[in-house]
């Protein structure tokens, strides 16, 4: 793991650069961590281009890593999550990582799972979208620490709900995960939960995995 020390770097072109498109200290609202403090580095650019995605992930600001850390290094948190966009595609992300992990933070990252996420990470969410699902055939899989699939309602249009159970069973065995989640799809104001959680008791009833409901709860409390 290469350690990034910015007063060893004697030239400022040599800092790496950040598509940076947020940082800030909320609560994390999904999945197995809902609930814990944490800085949110919000990374831009992303491999894919969801119709449903709610970021602006093409709206960022260049920072060099100094500035990154100075940013997270002004909240009381331990606790960091890279999202995006797509955080692991990002150009020198490993060093972004080992300069946190260095300064000992607890590192968490958000992908979609189409590339390896850096090394030092300590929790891996993955979240696989289906109306990708044909680029996720020749994906690699590895193991996470958290499995985290949209009902993805739009792309269900074309296709059967059977045939999402089984795509998300396959995503479950090519993504080994300690925690396997269902989220329902939010489009406009609307949320298809009743599909969610029928869907949860179906994936259940088959017994080869335990699925869970995660909802964005940080929009449910009123917080970023």
């Amino acid at each position: 793991m290469k350690t990034i020390n910015i007063k060893s770097l004697s030239d400022a072109s040599d800092e790496p650069q950040f598509r940076i498109v947020e940082i800030f200290k909320s609560l994390q609202g999904e999945g197995y961590n809902t609930g814990m403090p944490s800085v949110f580095v919000r990374l831009g650019r992303c491999n894919l281009s969801c119709e449903w995605c709610d970021t602006n992930y093409e709206e960022f600001e260049y920072k060099p890593l100094s500035r990154v850390l100075a940013a997270v290094g002004a909240f009381d948190v331990r606790n960091i999550i890279l999202t995006g966009g797509e955080p692991s595609v990002h150009p020198r992300v490993e060093e972004l990582v080992a300069a946190f992990k260095a300064r000992g933070y607890f590192m968490c990252i958000e992908s979609n799972g189409l590339a390896r996420v850096p090394v030092g990470i300590d929790f891996i969410a993955i979240s696989p979208k289906y109306c990708y699902k044909e680029r996720y055939e020749q994906a690699v899989g590895f193991d996470v620490d958290e499995l985290r699939i949209v009902v993805d309602s739009v792309a269900m249009l074309s296709h059967s709900i059977d045939d999402f159970m089984s795509w998300a069973e396959a995503m479950a065995s090519k993504f080994p995960a300690k925690h396997r989640f269902l989220s329902p799809l939010e489009l406009e104001g609307q949320m298809n939960i009743l599909q969610t959680i029928e869907t949860i008791g179906k994936l259940n009833a088959k017994g080869k995995q335990r699925w869970a409901l995660s909802l964005q709860t940080h929009k449910l409390a009123g917080i970023e």
